[in-house]
């Protein structure tokens, strides 16, 4: 009983420990056609647009509609830049579990 324990806790505690790594070079970027590249332009402009906007003077809800914008273009930019794959906390302890139990 004691040995189950002892290989749970370190089979934990190896689990929370943090491992960096550092590559040599980073993945060559995805290559973007020119009508990405203008699409990205086209957002980057309308983005310091709104910051240099003078929000004091603004309602409500036109605030609320340029967050709403704001967030939109981010998701576009992030669709046409390549995004990324993103785990969340729950599939992690889930991944962990499975893990564990496999071993």
């Amino acid at each position: 009983m004691k040995k189950l324990i002892y290989t749970l806790t370190a089979v934990i505690m190896l689990s929370l420990s943090v491992n960096t790594s550092s590559a040599a070079s980073k993945a060559p970027a995805k290559e973007l056609t020119e009508q990405q590249q203008v699409q990205l332009q086209q957002i980057q402009r309308r983005v310091e647009e709104i910051k240099a906007m003078d929000k004091s003077d603004l309602t409500r809800q036109e605030r609320k509609e340029l967050r709403q914008e704001l967030r939109e273009m981010k998701g576009q930019a992030n669709a046409i830049a390549g995004g990324g794959v993103y785990l969340s906390v729950g599939a992690i302890i889930i991944i962990l579990l499975i893990l564990i139990l496999i071993l």
